[in-house]
């Protein structure tokens, strides 16, 4: 199973595409613990890890799946919950939009001794003792866009048009973090290290080629000179930057339900490298039942096509409640492709029911309505960030708006959805128009165009 995975990595055809899950605080459900005892306790993290092992049957999985590790060494609060990992409630260089962001010194660099990395660590070495002869490990990382954007929180997205070498200079030091934590995860035995970028589909080309190509082409290289593999993950549609995300040269890289997979491949065909994913993880993994599950990873699998540079795997990291019957079926579709095909053949999901749903009556508000339609704000990092702007929104106009979300975890939130025409996750709309998709506004941009439709519903 882990010789499939590095065979794929090393871009050579194999039999079947290996299966990687990535379970993370979902791991916990398996055995009965919240996700905070699963991301602080080395014997619950383990022995969830390893059930997930033993019911999966993966070729590889991650270790653990918290993006907070970093960023709670460097100084950010976190807000704990018990279904999904801690989301950043503190950023320690949030400030003023007027003054550019401090780069920390490098003595504040995380240490193996900082924060939860022991905790980490030690998970990490107890897996590979128990399962690294047969699963490939996965240590994951916070990418540096990400973890800056823990830091300074949303103000980023303008610094990166009014404080151009603060920023690259901020980049730069996240960079040095995410080569400390490289160091530690090899060191821990881990097989794949992947940098975990969810923002990186928030910004732009240009923006990328910037600040991120360089960082990034740097930590690949030094990933490889360390012997092991790479991955880059984002989340959300990243569809822009799929080229540029390959002109790093990662060896693989993993997109989310947001990205037409097919269309990714091709890009990353092209530089060949390893695409993954991309497996819906409400729609299908969490809403659906078993058969849905099956049908949609073997059509996957299908139109793939041929058996290269390509791993199935979740979209991102898979939510807590996810059926494990579900998660099974996924397994079987791997393994046993053609033996599943047959099974579901002549299976037909079940339509989307809409007609319940009741849209407001957008054209006679008497006030804007902000509506966003996120995976869910506290564990997906992007929905999280575009959340937090919304919010901000919210305290500097007060009842003047309306602002409510919606989690796509929610079977009725998925219907108004469908209803609206909600293609990609995060995204804000104001008055029933569509505003942002998968793009976080700029603090000023949006007060704007709420002003402006505060001035429009007064007419």
């Amino acid at each position: 199973m882990k010789e499939l995975l590095f065979q794929t990595l090393r871009h050579e055809e194999t039999s079947r595409a290996p299966w990687v899950p990535f379970a993370g605080v979902h791991a916990g459900k398996l055995k009965g613990y919240d996700a905070t005892e699963m991301l602080t306790d080395v014997d619950k993290a383990v022995e969830s890890l390893l059930e997930v092992n033993r019911l999966y049957k993966p070729d590889g999985q991650p270790v653990i799946f918290d993006l907070q590790i970093e960023a709670e060494c460097l100084g950010c609060g976190l807000s704990w919950a018990k279904d999904c990992p801690p989301s950043v409630a503190t950023h320690p260089l949030d400030g003023s939009d007027d003054e550019p962001p401090v780069t920390p010194c490098d003595c504040s660099i995380p240490t193996k001794e900082s924060g939860r990395i022991p905790y980490v660590l030690e998970v990490m070495r107890r897996m590979k003792q128990e399962v690294g002869e047969t699963t490939a490990l996965y240590g994951l990382i916070c990418g540096p866009f990400t973890l800056a954007s823990h830091l300074r929180g949303n103000n980023l997205f303008t610094d990166m048009y009014d404080f151009e070498d603060e920023v690259a200079s901020l980049f730069a030091y996240c960079k040095r973090v995410c080569m400390r934590m490289v160091d530690y995860y090899v060191e821990a035995g881990m097989d794949v290290i992947a940098l975990v970028d969810p923002l990186i589909s928030q910004i732009s080309t240009s923006h990328f080629e910037d600040f991120m190509t360089e960082p990034y082409t740097e930590l690949f290289d030094y990933i490889r000179e360390k012997g092991v593999y790479s991955s880059f993950f984002v989340c959300g549609d990243a569809t822009r930057n799929i080229e540029a995300m390959c002109q790093t040269n990662p060896d693989s890289i993993s997109v989310d339900e947001n990205v037409n997979l097919l269309a990714a491949k091709a890009i990353s065909d092209k530089y060949n490298i390893v695409i993954g994913g991309n497996i819906p993880l409400t729609t299908v993994m969490l809403l659906g039942n078993q058969q849905d599950n099956m049908k949609f990873a073997v059509d996957l699998l299908d139109s793939v096509e041929v058996k290269k540079n390509f791993i199935l795997a979740p979209g991102c990291d898979m939510p807590y409640d996810v059926p494990i019957e579900n998660t099974i079926g996924v397994a079987q579709a791997a393994l046993e492709t053609d033996a599943v095909r047959q099974m579901v053949q002549n299976y037909q999901a079940e339509a989307v029911d809409t007609s319940n749903v009741e849209l407001p009556d957008y054209a006679s508000l008497k006030k804007p309505l902000v509506e966003v339609f996120t995976l869910d704000s506290a564990q997906c990092a992007a929905c999280g960030y575009m959340m937090l702007a919304a919010n901000s929104a919210k305290e500097t106009f007060g009842d003047a708006i309306d602002l409510v979300e919606y989690k796509f975890i929610y079977r009725e939130n998925v219907a108004r959805c469908v209803k609206m025409g909600v293609s990609n996750l995060p995204s804000m709309y104001i008055n029933g128009e569509l505003k942002y998709s998968s793009i976080i506004p700029a603090k000023a941009e949006l007060e704007k165009t709420i002003q402006e439709a505060i001035e429009s519903c007064k007419r």
